[in-house]
C-alpha cells in the first residue's frame, strides 16, 4: 500500500531543499500530485502476476504465440527515473493459452515498480513459465533510460535491449534466434 502522506511530505522537502517555497502557488498542490502518481506509477507493488495471468484457455493445437509492441513505463531503482518501451513476448503453449491482453498486464505488474531492466525482462518470463507451463518463452525489452539520457552520460535515443529464454527456448538456439527475428520483423 502507497503511503501518499509520506510521498507527499518527502517531495515537500525536496521542493524546499533546492531552494524553492513550497508554499508559492504554482508549487503549493504538487506534493499532492506527486502522491497521486506515485499511486498511479507504483500500482505493481499492489498486483501479483499469477492474479492476471489466472485465466486461460486449454488449446489442442499448440502453435506459438507472439505479443509484440506491448508499450510500457517504469521507474529506474537507481535514479527513480522513468524508463520506458517496448515488451515483445512469445511463447509456445502446452496445452493452455491466455488471454493476449494478459500478456500486457503481466508487463504492467513488473513495469509498475522501481526496478532495473534485466529483472523486468526475467519476472515476466518466470511468471508466464510458472502460470502456463508453456514449452517455452521469450521475452525482449528494449527501453530508453531517461538516467542516461537526460543526466549523466546525456546520449538520448539510445536503447537498452535485455532478454530472457526460458524453457525450449534457451534450450535451441535456432528457434529462439527464429522468434528474435519474427519479434523484430515490422509489421
Amino acid at each position: 500500500m502507497i503511503d501518499q502522506k509520506k510521498i507527499q511530505e518527502a517531495a515537500k522537502l525536496i521542493i524546499e531543499a533546492i531552494g524553492e517555497d513550497p508554499e508559492r502557488e504554482g508549487l503549493k498542490a504538487t506534493p499532492e500530485r506527486i502522491g497521486r502518481m506515485y499511486e498511479e506509477i507504483m500500482a505493481g507493488y499492489s498486483q501479483k502476476p499469477e492474479d492476471v495471468l489466472s485465466t486461460f484457455f486449454t488449446v489442442e493445437e499448440n502453435s506459438p504465440v507472439i505479443e509484440k509492441d506491448i508499450t510500457f513505463y517504469s521507474m529506474c531503482e537507481h535514479h527513480m527515473l522513468p524508463f520506458f518501451g517496448k515488451a515483445h513476448i512469445a511463447y509456445i503453449p502446452d496445452g493452455k493459452v491466455v488471454g493476449i491482453s494478459k500478456l500486457a498486464r503481466c508487463v504492467e505488474v513488473y513495469a509498475r515498480r522501481l526496478q532495473i531492466q534485466e529483472h523486468m525482462t526475467a519476472q515476466i518470463a518466470d511468471a508466464l513459465m510458472e502460470a502456463l507451463a508453456p514449452k517455452g518463452v521469450l521475452v525482449v525489452l528494449e527501453a530508453e533510460h531517461t538516467c542516461m539520457t537526460m543526466r549523466g552520460v546525456k546520449k538520448p535515443g539510445s536503447r537498452t535491449v535485455t532478454i530472457s529464454a526460458k524453457g525450449v527456448f534457451k534450450e535451441d538456439q535456432e528457434l529462439c534466434d527464429r522468434f528474435l527475428r519474427l519479434m523484430k520483423a515490422e509489421s
